[in-house]
């Protein structure tokens, strides 16, 4: 059975709030310039769970390299419901021993990668790596 997920959230009426992981993790949420927005709390979900899937399968490739930056950016739909219309992702890469093999990993990330395939279902999404 797979590992159950939680998490708690509180908010006060017109001032934001918080959530928790049950590790004690906690972030702001709509509370103003010290918050996270929802959309930008989804990204960052997005690039962990992207990202913990490319170091991976790199990983039992056997390939190395000094660090992986990601940026993701996106746009909402127009119309009501305001779904994710579309969501680039950019990772750079620095550092890398062979080149080919980090770009087939992230096409295998996005493959396997289970909020990038949730995603997909609402949005276009592209992802693309460079190397430095």
């Amino acid at each position: 059975m797979a590992d159950k997920i939680h998490a708690a959230l509180n908010f006060k009426p017109f001032e934001g709030g918080s959530g928790c992981t049950d590790d004690g993790y906690q972030v702001n949420i709509l509370a103003g310039n010290d918050s996270a927005r929802p959309y930008e709390l989804l990204f960052m979900a997005l690039g962990g769970c992207l990202y913990s899937t490319f170091e991976e399968i790199f990983k039992q490739k056997r390939l190395n390299c000094e660090s992986v930056a990601i940026e993701i950016t996106g746009n909402k739909r127009d119309e009501v419901p305001m779904f994710l219309k579309e969501c680039n992702i950019k990772f750079t890469v620095k550092g890398a021993d062979k080149e080919i093999g980090f770009e087939k990993s992230l096409v295998l990330a996005c493959k396997y990668c289970s909020i990038y395939r949730t995603l997909e279902h609402v949005a276009e999404m592209k992802a693309e790596i460079t190397f430095v």
